[in-house]
């Protein structure tokens, strides 16, 4: 039989602070060898965590969860529902709590402090998290047993669930952090601890949300709240809140960027090929197109550099990146198409229009922008300097599509410089009618960029245009 991740005295002792309990079940066979908040992925021996949502419960499917073997539930609820379904699996452990999603980052967080000697890694920002979590994992791989959080699974959910990834051979934990609401960054630095962050940028993401980019950067910071002595803070040295960032970390503090370090430096920008850049003299390549890109390896390479790696280890690193899916990607075809329709805020978008307005090419330029989503208030004035970004673009036409792009539309058509059509809403038969729009400006071997926020899924043009 396989150990428990954690011991019934360690899950009673971290969860002490939200009433945790054992509500019924066979103690003596308290075991369990993974973690889900999602009842179809329950398998046996799983500890099962049922969230409480706006519009779900997930204490609904407790009974589920125990049908396909969950062998320990987390509940906040103990009506006739769940002890009825709980007595049916009398092998299986209920521990009450006052709140399951608390428990969880309470249990991670226990599961965490077994591992002492792990090097415990952590990125942010408000754009380029995961490529840089992704560059860094490559590069540090190189040199440590490196475990990472999946994808971006890291929210107050899916930053919990992650570490409970980790192993006793693995060296380095590397988990991005992510935020959809004030102090979310401060929970789960707390579940994890990192002694080593990097923060990508501070934009305009969630700026909805949180109101305004100073706020977004105090939250940021947070991720450096846990560091001690050894720590090292890698911040954006040309991030205009890259002073307030440093303030108060307990470590070193480490600013990168274009010309910081004499060890670093750039060898050429080859446009949608990427950047070659040397390290030490040992150059490498970045297949990632795009300044920002260069950027976010930066940060990568800086905080390669505070753990120890050789340039050849970094190069090796860098050089095993490909593309990220959805982010930055070149499809060539009928058209040459860079499709980044995986977010979309005022910073990565004004990256984006300014890679591909640089960037030389024999046909015409057409971008197909999609809404920028979660931007509150700040939303039209956004949209509008986007319209207006596009219009001094140099692109031959655009494509605006969504809701709030309409008025990007209004400012790129006033300006008269940049053939512009608006299609409104998300729909299939909205994406239908933008790729009817782009085929009436676009010939072959012209150049599209589309690029929009997840939610409008700009990506579904593609095969309506023959890519």
């Amino acid at each position: 039989m396989k150990a428990s991740l954690l011991t019934l005295d360690e899950v009673l002792g971290a969860l002490s602070a939200v009433g945790g309990r054992v509500l019924c079940g066979d103690t003596g066979k308290f075991c369990f060898t993974s973690v889900e908040t999602d009842s179809r992925n329950v398998v046996p021996g799983t500890l099962f965590v049922p969230l409480v949502g706006e519009f779900r419960d997930g204490h609904a499917f407790v009974a589920q969860a125990l049908e396909k073997g969950a062998s320990v539930v987390f509940v906040s609820r103990d009506d006739g529902d769940v002890i009825a379904a709980a007595e049916k699996y009398p092998g299986a452990v209920l521990i009450h709590c006052g709140n399951t999603m608390r428990a969880l980052q309470l249990a991670a967080g226990a599961y965490v402090g077994k591992f002492p000697a792990l090097l415990r890694c952590s990125v942010t920002g408000s754009s380029g998290k995961t490529t840089t979590k992704e560059l860094c994992a490559s590069i540090l791989s190189q040199k440590y047993k490196v475990v990472a959080n999946p994808g971006n699974f890291n929210s107050e959910t899916g930053l919990p669930l992650s570490v409970f990834r980790i192993r006793g051979g693995d060296e380095l934990g590397l988990f991005e952090m992510g935020m959809n609401r004030v102090d979310e960054i401060g929970e789960i630095a707390s579940v994890f601890r990192p002694n080593y962050a990097v923060i990508t940028n501070i934009g305009t993401a969630h700026i909805g949300i949180l109101g305004s980019r100073e706020n977004i950067a105090r939250e940021k910071r947070k991720i450096f709240s846990y560091m001690d002595g050894d720590g090292v803070a890698v911040i954006p040295a040309a991030d205009d809140f890259a002073d307030f960032l440093a303030e108060g970390v307990r470590g070193k503090v480490v600013r990168y960027g274009l010309g910081v370090n004499p060890r670093i430096a750039l060898v050429a920008d080859e446009g949608l090929s990427g950047t070659v850049f040397s390290v030490d003299g040992v150059e490498m390549r970045l297949a990632l197109p795009g300044r920002y890109n260069f950027l976010d390896a930066l940060g990568a390479v800086s905080l390669a550099l505070e753990l120890g790696l050789t340039a050849e280890q970094i190069k090796k690193g860098v050089e095993a990146v490909g593309v990220l899916g959805g982010r930055s990607e070149i499809v060539r075809g009928r058209f040459t198409v860079l499709k980044d329709c995986y977010n979309a805020n005022p910073d990565s978008m004004e990256k984006a229009v300014e890679l591909c307005s640089s960037v030389e090419f024999d046909g015409r330029k057409i971008f197909v922008l999609g809404d920028m989503l979660e931007l509150g208030a700040e939303s039209e004035a956004a949209h509008r300097a986007l319209g207006r970004l596009v219009s001094e673009s140099g692109a031959d036409a655009a494509v605006f599509v969504g809701d709030e792009s309409g008025f990007s539309y209004e400012e790129c058509a006033a300006s008269g410089r940049v053939p512009c059509v608006f299609v409104r809403g998300r729909d299939e038969k909205s994406i239908s009618a933008a790729a009817e729009a782009l085929l009436s400006f676009a010939a072959d071997g012209d150049f599209v960029l589309l690029k929009g926020s997840r939610g409008i899924g700009l990506e579904r043009i593609l095969p309506l245009v023959g890519m």
